[in-house]
């Protein structure tokens, strides 16, 4: 199975890479764009024996201690069986 997890800024933290990209799409000629956070995506394929359950329980824990810094940035998970 594959599970997904992005990691985002927190809304109050600021993001210059995201400024940055928003000034750039700007320069571009792009228009109506608001505002561009980044973030970062991961996959983990987990072996299919494992229990959903199970697998969703450890993802949650890998992403909180080791993908995401919980202090400035939020996480969320999706795993596909």
């Amino acid at each position: 199975m594959k599970a997904k997890v992005y990691v985002t800024l927190k809304p109050s933290v600021l993001d210059p890479q995201g400024k940055a990209i928003h000034h750039s799409v700007e320069s571009l000629g792009y228009k109506g764009i608001g505002d561009i956070r980044q973030g970062k995506y991961f996959e983990l394929i987990v072996d299919d024996s494992i229990p959903l359950d199970v697998a969703q329980s450890s993802i949650e824990r890998i992403a909180n201690d080791v993908l995401a810094n919980p202090v400035i940035e939020d996480y969320r998970v999706e795993v596909e069986a």
